[in-house]
């Protein structure tokens, strides 16, 4: 136990998501290590699956971007670090980072932040805005991909750890009891068990890459290729209606109908997982990480993705999944038809090495870990 870290982390809400998941992973971890643990957030609802008997959740609007409220949660924050004797901040986004910035310097409480992502800018103002993510005392990212990212297009010489997002190996395991036969999943989507099927995970926005797949679909229905096989892309819209009633439209219009599906939610993915012969990341915009790729692996599930950000240190091309030339849907179109043709047992043996891969290298335990440590060497 270290008395010293009282933990604080701040993310706009707890939704569905690598960031939010991670989020919670660490307060529980830290929980466990009899550290205190609260999280400040605007809701979400992952904060049902949160034991706050353990962890404290404070909901405020630490999600908005208005310069008033911004400057409103410095106040706030300021509240909750001096009366809960918080040692440590750790943000994961950029508005509430502001907020935590000017806390800290007020109190001298030590502020980590996780850089999640590109954040793309276009201009100087822009830039700055971002920059707050590394104006604490220690910065974290989930990848090497965004190591070299933030070496690369900022001037920062402060630390920078880079700790890989890990996921839970029990929970994604092949072996989990909780899990339903494939054929009882391929019921439910009226999916035939002779068909090979592809799975296409992650929220509904462009740059996951549905609208890339679905032209890549199109273009093996007309060669006339797609006999017995068949995909299906969960993700929830989160809003983006629009873009789904685009994707629904390609499929109505290229009477796509019978060989792909799109699932707003399944309850329970490592059953998805399960029931499915092929997993695709098909992100057309470098992800920090891709929580997909080491799912699929972690479920001993051959993986393609995209050969652009995390999923090149993730996948091992050739061996655990196979990269692919991101946007060029005649690439992946001859890998699928190439992956399909492949004997179940040679498809085995790429997913029991995905899954050492994935107990090696991504795992919760390690993840926190390793954050705790940086936390200790903060305070």
């Amino acid at each position: 136990m270290d008395k010293k870290i009282r933990l604080l982390q701040v993310i706009p809400r707890l939704d569905i998501g690598g960031a939010e998941t991670g989020c919670i992973d660490i307060a529980k971890f830290t929980t466990n290590k009899n550290c205190y643990s609260a999280i400040l957030c605007s809701g979400g609802e992952q904060i049902k699956n949160i034991d706050q008997t353990k962890i404290k959740i404070f909901i405020f609007p630490v999600h908005s971007k208005n310069p008033l409220l911004i400057l409103f949660n410095v106040f706030l924050i300021l509240f909750i670090v001096l009366f809960y004797k918080i040692t440590i901040i750790h943000v994961r986004s950029r508005a509430p980072a502001w907020s935590c910035y000017f806390v800290s310097k007020l109190t001298n409480v030590r502020l980590i932040s996780t850089f999640h992502g590109t954040y793309n800018f276009n201009n100087f103002l822009k830039k700055f805005y971002n920059s707050i993510m590394l104006r604490g005392n220690a910065v974290i990212a989930g990848s090497k991909f965004i190591f070299d990212h933030i070496k690369k297009n900022y001037n920062y010489s402060k630390q920078l750890f880079i700790v890989s997002r890990g996921i839970d190996v029990n929970y994604f395991d092949p072996k989990n009891l909780k899990i339903e036969e494939s054929s009882k999943v391929r019921n439910r989507w009226n999916i035939s068990m002779n068909d090979f099927l592809i799975l296409l995970p992650g929220r509904l926005t462009f740059w996951k890459g549905q609208m890339f797949f679905l032209r890549t679909l199109l273009l093996l229905k007309q060669e006339n290729l797609l006999q017995n096989i068949s995909a299906v892309i969960i993700g929830h819209d989160q809003g983006r209606v629009k873009y789904k009633e685009s994707l629904l439209n390609f499929i109505k219009k290229n009477n796509l109908e019978n060989n792909v599906k799109i699932i707003s939610n399944e309850p329970f993915m490592p059953s998805a997982y399960n029931a499915c012969d092929l997993v695709l990341s098909a992100s057309v915009e470098s992800e920090a990480f891709g929580r997909v790729a080491v799912e699929a692996q972690a479920m001993a599930k051959p993986i393609i993705a995209s050969n652009i950000g995390g999923s090149i240190e993730t996948v091992i091309d050739g061996q655990t999944g196979w990269l692919f030339e991101s946007s060029n849907e005649k690439n992946l179109a001859n890998l699928i038809i190439n992956i399909s043709k492949k004997d179940k047992n040679s498809l085995k043996e790429f997913g029991v090495k995905g899954r050492k891969n994935v107990i090696s290298n991504y795992t919760v335990d390690q993840m926190c870990s390793k954050t705790l440590e940086i936390y200790k060497s903060l305070v």
